[in-house]
């Protein structure tokens, strides 16, 4: 791309140069044009003074007004007898035509003006081609002064261009000088108008910048904070695992240890879930069709087991066919796998979990229903949030799985909403846009 100061100059000066041309150009065509008025004017009053100079035989030569206009001069008798030439080796026509006309000759082009008296035709004939010189030279003289100041132009256009590009350079300086933490908005204060929208995109992307530096320390302190707790179990356990005096209580201390174990494992797995999902992740994975009635299938498959652990009836009363959607299946994946784990470890044994997939106008609705005790309403949106757990919960868990559930949705351009289940406890409803398949497809 190159600088974009010495475009400009380049650019404006090559303007110019053009509007230069063409206003020689245009003097030029003014100027033949005349010349040609007064040049014409000329030959007829030197073809006029000629009939009026010599009523005899002509003489041996004719003194020409002005040698540089390179007239040239016939005479012929009454029988057609040329009598005169001042330039025997013109190439004149041997017949005239009274009054003007242009004529061609092998050697030039030529504007004549003929005139007959008593006895003989005088023809005064001047080359076109003198005309276009004295045109020519002319425009070029307009031309020379505008040439000359050429360079002062070119230093001027520098200059202002210069001037003209301080601002951006300003902005160029404010960012450059920056700490990495300084997430502050730029001063727009004597921005030209031009360099505005630049300098409100940078102010937005300082603005997402910060608000995503800020969600990033707050769910590194939140994990930390979340971690502390299992991992002080785990030292115990391993403690208590160590210092055990009989087989049984090492046993009983190596099983804590496992569990303890699992839920850190657990955590961690969700927080990788999570951070893969966020919306300034990178590297996500590109999007394929996926059968949600299938992958709904497979994960109630995985999770039947922890079902009957608890004596839980897990099924599915409606999974429509052909609802396809295009997204990242290990996404869709866990978010239907949270769901139904959360039902699952929040419904009580004997109770009941079920899965619905249906079509509902423009939406592809994906209802997990149990029922437990459900989320009062007052609760349902707070979650959402990360690491968030109700006040008396008994289960297990890290408190990232809804969390998890509306960063997919959203990154799927779905909706998230909890609700009152048929079954008495809560509902769980993602709504997916529908897109009819492509013909042929």
């Amino acid at each position: 791309m190159g600088s974009l100061r010495r475009n400009l100059l380049v650019s404006l000066l090559l303007t110019f140069l053009l509007a230069a041309s063409l206003a020689g150009y245009a003097t030029y065509r003014v100027g033949l044009a005349e010349l040609d008025e007064v040049m014409d004017y000329n030959l007829r009053q030197f073809a006029l003074s000629l009939r009026a100079e010599f009523t005899g035989a002509p003489p041996a030569s004719i003194e020409v007004p002005d040698e540089s206009l390179d007239f040239v001069i016939q005479i012929w008798d009454r029988q057609g007898l040329r009598l005169y030439l001042s330039h025997p080796h013109s190439s004149l026509p041997s017949q005239a035509q009274l009054g003007y006309a242009t004529v061609d000759t092998p050697d030039a082009r030529w504007r004549v003006f003929s005139v007959a008296s008593p006895g003989r035709v005088i023809q005064v004939a001047q080359p076109l081609a003198v005309r276009s010189r004295l045109a020519a030279q002319a425009a070029l003289r307009t031309l020379l002064p505008l040439l000359a100041i050429l360079p002062v132009t070119g230093g001027l256009i520098w200059y202002v261009v210069g001037r003209a590009l301080r601002p951006l350079a300003r902005v160029t300086k404010a960012v450059k000088s920056r700490q990495p933490d300084a997430l502050d908005p730029i001063s727009a204060a004597d921005i030209p108008e031009e360099v505005a929208p630049l300098v409100a995109a940078l102010n937005g992307l300082l603005a997402r910048l910060e608000n995503a530096l800020a969600t990033q320390r707050a769910f590194v302190a939140d994990a930390a904070h979340e971690l502390r707790t299992p991992l002080a179990a785990l030292q115990l356990q391993a403690q208590l695992a160590e210092r055990a005096d009989t087989p049984e209580e090492r046993a009983e201390s190596l099983a804590d240890l496992k569990r303890g174990l699992a839920r850190a494992t657990h955590v961690v797995t969700q927080l990788l879930t999570l951070a893969r999902q966020g919306p300034d992740a990178e590297g996500r994975k590109p999007r394929e069709t996926i059968d949600l009635a299938e992958l709904a299938g497979l994960t109630i498959a995985e999770l039947l087991p922890l079902a009957e652990a608890k004596q839980i009836d897990l099924g599915a009363s409606t999974l429509a066919p052909n609802l396809l959607i295009a997204g990242d299946r290990e996404a869709l994946r866990s978010l239907l796998g949270n769901l139904v784990d959360n039902a699952l470890r929040y419904t009580p044994e004997g109770g009941q979990v079920n899965v619905c997939l249906t079509r509902e106008g423009d939406e592809i609705l994906l209802e997990v229903a149990d029922s437990g005790p459900g989320i009062p309403a007052e609760e349902r949106e707070r979650v959402f949030d990360r690491f968030y757990r109700r006040d008396g919960q008994s289960e297990s868990g890290s408190g990232l799985g809804l969390a998890i559930v509306r960063c997919v949705a959203l990154a799927h351009g779905a909706r998230v909403e909890l609700g009152e289940s048929p079954l008495g406890g809560l509902a769980a409803r993602v709504g997916f846009p529908f897109q009819a398949p492509t013909p042929g497809a």
